[in-house]
């Protein structure tokens, strides 16, 4: 698909994202704008997957996402792609919903492979499911995607190591570096330094994207697959804006989990070209 037509599906996506939190009062918008252009090129671009869903996943690329707030992105990227019908997006975080505020397994939602409402899990899970390709000889990639608030969960430390020991180098972990978390900047909860460095030193290859920029995005996630396959896992930093594609929303940590209001959701969309059809 070509760049235009990325950034079209990633506008839609960001009108799906509002209007589904909107619709409820609840959810997490910011977390979701920011990672929209990266989940967008993934599913439309990167990944070779089946929306004929099986949980194995063999001979596919898998996603998982361990920051399971940000499950409106999710859901919409998974209906646009052909997953599931897009008119069940209105039927998110409601009662005996599929589309649940945080992803889960047993609700038997097409493309949802892990539930990942507690936060620190889903590296443990992606260097599982990557190490399982290994022995059975499936060449393809696992991607994973975590918050930066989220690597103060000190089982992602352990994932990470353990990804490293075991050569897991099919495996893309990708960090969504906002600085912003539910308290506040990440700097003042708990600082992470260099995180490039730390993940070099336990190891792995790094790569750094912005991750608000399609053509940089694809750029970085073909340059984070070109380090596969050679005996190191693969960490790519990328760097977005919370809330990006909406001026009010942008680089605060206060649209982490606060759904628009009427008035706000027209502000929002007015900023936000229709390019699929709304559900």
């Amino acid at each position: 698909m070509e760049t235009s037509a990325l950034q079209q599906v990633a506008s839609q996506v960001r009108r799906d994202i509002v209007r589904m939190v909107h619709a409820v009062q609840s959810g997490h918008p910011g977390g979701s704008l920011g990672c929209t252009d990266f989940l967008t090129a993934l599913y439309f671009e990167v990944m070779k997957h089946d929306t004929q869903f099986s949980m194995d996943g063999k001979g596919e690329d898998i996603f998982f996402l361990s920051n399971g707030h940000v499950s409106p992105l999710f859901y919409s990227c998974l209906a646009r792609a052909g997953y599931f019908p897009v008119t069940e997006l209105s039927t998110f975080r409601k009662l005996n919903s599929r589309l649940q505020g945080h992803p889960t397994t047993h609700e038997g939602l097409p493309g949802v492979r892990m539930a990942s409402g507690s936060l620190g899990q889903g590296l443990s899970v992606a260097a599982g499911a990557a190490l399982a390709k290994k022995y059975n000889n499936d060449d393809r990639i696992v991607y994973s995607l975590h918050g930066d608030g989220e690597l103060d969960e000190g089982q992602n430390w352990e994932a990470i190591l353990f990804a490293a020991h075991h050569k897991i180098d099919n495996l893309i972990a990708t960090i969504d570096f906002n600085g912003q978390q539910i308290d506040g900047s990440t700097n003042k909860v708990m600082g992470l330094g260099d995180l490039k460095s730390k993940f070099e030193a336990f190891g792995w290859l790094v790569t750094e994207m912005d991750g608000n920029d399609m053509n940089e995005v694809l750029k970085g996630l073909a340059s984070a697959k070109a380090m596969t396959g050679q005996g190191k896992p693969v960490a790519i930093i990328m760097k977005t804006i919370m809330g990006k594609g909406i001026d009010f929303m942008e680089g605060t940590h206060e649209w982490h989990g606060i759904a628009p209001n009427d008035e706000q959701l027209k502000k929002a969309l007015a900023q936000l070209p229709e390019t699929l059809g709304d559900y």
